[in-house]
């Protein structure tokens, strides 16, 4: 199994891990939405923009917002990991990276989640503790201490104004107009109560103002602006009328209300002190409306900042991690493209080893070294296959290239090695290697058993019965045997040997013959006539001396064909004319037969000796009928020959006879030996005769068995070769002799 494979097993088992997939993604997405669109509408309904939110609730808002969108950047990490990883090809499907990845977010996310809790929930407890009420009576306390100083200060010097009014009204029941007296009391009072600045005036018509006594008056100006006329409408229902600038305070009180007489009194003591607790209570009192009024936006201005910084750091986290396991992992990469090209077959492949002498480097170090030596053993195996697969080849070219069938066993006799020399002799069509010898050829492993070291053994292939001499040697593992068909030796042995007796007797026979021919026909021609009338013994014996005489003639002119049969003379013939001529003759002689000639248009023809095929076909036909007529029993089928001739485009010319006779005898491996026969009065030489002369046409025999019963012979030629053969200049009389001749040739 190569790097990046995985086996059938794991490929089949379930995987127990949870899988990110696409809607895993939209789910977290959307949650995140709906989050945010909540926290909008809590953050909406809560009611006035002053009131804070809880402490509580703020940070599960914060929570809730937070949490999505940290998974959300885990997960575009994730893709942007795969990313990398598919662009890099390394195998695993970038899940280290993604772990990486996983495991710095988890780490950056758990601290900051926590600091963020804790943080918001520090904020908006302070903010909470200045907006409560406990804060907010505190801060109305100090406030209100402040103005309780100021109102002292004030009403200190309203009352001296109060007093010195009802002074001015006690003395004087009515103010007397230019009365040095009454001045003198007036700055009497003005200097024993403080005042700087000092004036008696009236207000008539309701508008204008006449000044009775005064001191250090202010312009008109100023007087008029200090006392105008929404301080005089003011002084209707009040006893008094207090203000202050920064450098002075001032008091409008009435003197005698009937006659619109009006006291103006001020003073720059404690002017400083109102001015600055009044600006200090307004200040203050302003920055806390302005607080209150913007800590609910700062609270969630606070949490906004919270939640990106945290977002920040954890997306800083995922970034760290990508580099960090690119960083880590761009050396492994380098390592499976190394391993998966070492599988493919490069054990020149290396891996660049860091600088730094860390795991990584070690790792880098000992692969490139096992590669090394993998590429060196490999070599070796290679050159060790090669010298064995050239030994192999030379084995196999010798074997293939040898006749003789050769057959290597181990020493359980099982068959390690065959040539097709053996494979053909054997089981033609099968496999023999590593199969039991016994299985195969138990006449050879008969040998083996036996412990000969040579033999000859006869076995049956493809129904065709095969003589071997075999040859025994032992080798290491087992035997080698190695064996050559004799069997057409043998044949041929056979058949040279019984052509030199047929010639022996021809010539021993033959030339008595014609002397006793000629002698009894003589002696009936001479003596016949002197015989007694009416007794014919005479002419029985002298008839039965010639008619075995030409029994014996016919014998010998067999045994004559037999032994030397006459150089073929082959010129072009139509094969359909001699087939004709072999079914006629015996188509004549048994008409109970039904004869069939059966052949192509146009009708085949081939190169062949005329005299000698149309022998063959008639010896086939003849036995064809002495096979129909040697049938027994009632209910026989008529008895039926077909001839059927076939070519093939000028390469080959096929000839088959056909009978329903009593088929086959069992020993059909000896047809063709001379001598050999199944009826009584035959020779044995018609069949050796008949593939004799196939053979000196380059022809094929062999029998079959006829479907339903029967025989099938069937003749194969090549025209081809037969075609280069003709002779143009053959006399017809060569090839096919006349009955004179015959006749000559027979004396």
């Amino acid at each position: 199994m190569t790097v990046a494979d995985v086996s059938p097993e794991e490929a089949a088992a379930p995987s127990r891990r949870f899988t990110v997939t696409p809607f895993v993604e939209f789910a977290v997405l959307a949650v995140a939405v709906v989050v945010a669109i909540l926290t909008w509408r809590i953050i909406a309904g809560t009611g006035s923009t002053v009131s804070l939110l809880s402490p509580a609730l703020a940070a599960a808002l914060l929570t809730a917002n937070l949490i999505p969108a940290v998974i959300l950047l885990s997960f575009v990490g994730r893709r942007i990991a795969i990313r990398r990883a598919a662009a890099s090809s390394i195998a695993g499907g970038a899940r280290l990276h993604v772990r990486l990845v996983a495991l710095f977010t988890l780490m950056a996310s758990i601290p900051i989640v926590l600091t963020v809790l804790v943080a918001s929930v520090m904020f908006q407890s302070g903010v909470q503790l200045w907006g409560s009420e406990r804060a907010q009576s505190a801060f109305n306390a100090s406030i209100g201490l402040a103005k309780q100083g100021r109102d002292v200060v004030v009403e200190r010097w309203t009352g001296e104004a109060r007093v010195m009014a009802e002074d001015l009204s006690e003395r004087y029941a009515t103010i007397p107009a230019n009365s040095p007296e009454f001045e003198d009391f007036f700055l009497r009072q003005t200097y024993v109560r403080s005042f700087y600045q000092s004036a008696l005036f009236r207000v008539a018509d309701g508008r204008t103002i006449e000044a009775l006594y005064g001191y250090e008056v202010p312009s008109a100006t100023v007087f008029s602006q200090r006392v105008s006329g929404r301080v005089l409408n003011l002084l209707e229902d009040r006893d008094s009328y207090t203000n202050f600038d920064a450098g002075i305070l001032w008091v409008v009180t009435p003197v005698d209300r009937s006659k619109r007489i009006f006291l103006y009194v001020a003073t720059p003591h404690n002017a400083d002190f109102l001015n600055r607790q009044t600006l200090a209570a307004d200040k203050l009192l302003a920055e806390y409306a302005t607080l209150r009024e913007r800590a609910r936006s700062l609270q969630l201005q606070f949490n906004a900042v919270l939640l990106g910084v945290a977002l920040l750091v954890i997306a800083i986290a995922v970034f760290v991690a990508l580099a960090v396991a690119d960083h880590l992992l761009r050396p492994v990469g380098e390592l499976v493209m190394a391993a998966q090209r070492i599988a493919a077959g490069d054990l020149r492949s290396r891996v660049t080893e860091p600088k730094t002498r860390d795991e990584i480097g070690v790792l880098a170090a000992a692969f490139n070294r096992m590669t090394g030596q993998l590429e060196a053993q490999t070599s070796a195996l290679v050159e060790a296959k090669a010298e064995a697969e050239s030994r192999r080849a030379l084995i196999e070219a010798v074997m293939s290239g040898v006749s003789a069938g050769v057959v290597s066993v181990d020493a359980d006799r099982a068959i390690r090695l065959v040539n097709s020399s053996a494979l053909a002799l054997i089981s033609p069509g099968s496999t023999m290697v590593g199969r039991p010898l016994a299985e195969v050829a138990p006449e050879l492993d008969g040998l083996l058993v036996g412990g000969a070291r040579e033999g000859g053994v006869q076995i049956n292939a493809s129904g065709e019965t095969r003589t071997l001499a075999v040859k025994i040697t032992r080798d290491e593992d087992g035997h080698v045997l190695t064996f050559d068909d004799i069997t057409q030796q043998l044949l041929d042995q056979r058949r040279a040997a019984w052509s030199d007796v047929a010639r022996r007797i021809a010539h021993e026979i033959k030339n008595p013959l014609t002397p006793i021919q000629l002698a009894a026909e003589r002696l009936q021609r001479r003596y016949g006539k002197l015989a007694p009338e009416g007794d014919t013994t005479f002419g029985r014996l002298t008839d039965t001396i010639v008619r075995q005489v030409g029994d014996l003639r016919r014998m010998v002119d067999e045994f004559s064909s037999f032994a030397r049969m006459p150089k073929p003379v082959f010129r072009e013939e139509s094969l359909v004319d001699m087939a004709r001529q072999a079914v006629f003759l015996h188509e004549v002689a048994h008409p109970a037969i039904r004869f069939a000639l059966i052949y192509q248009d146009p009708p085949p023809a081939l190169v062949c000796d005329r005299r000698q095929l149309g022998q063959a076909l008639t010896n086939l036909v003849k036995n064809a009928v002495e096979a129909i007529e040697a049938r027994t029993g009632e209910d026989v089928p008529a008895g039926e020959i077909t001839v059927v001739l076939t070519a093939d485009g000028g390469r080959s010319v096929g000839v088959q006879v056909s009978d329903n006779g009593i088929g086959l005898p069992v020993e059909r491996d000896r047809l063709f030996e001379p001598y050999m026969t199944t009826r009584s009065s035959g020779t044995g030489l018609g069949l050796a005769i008949v593939k004799k002369i196939v053979e000196e046409h380059f022809g094929a025999i062999h029998f079959t068995d006829r479907p339903g019963g029967g025989t099938v012979v069937t003749l194969g030629f090549d025209a081809s070769t037969l075609a280069g053969l003709a002779d143009l200049d053959a006399p017809d009389d060569a090839a096919d002799p006349s009955p004179a001749m015959l006749t000559r040739n027979l004396s």
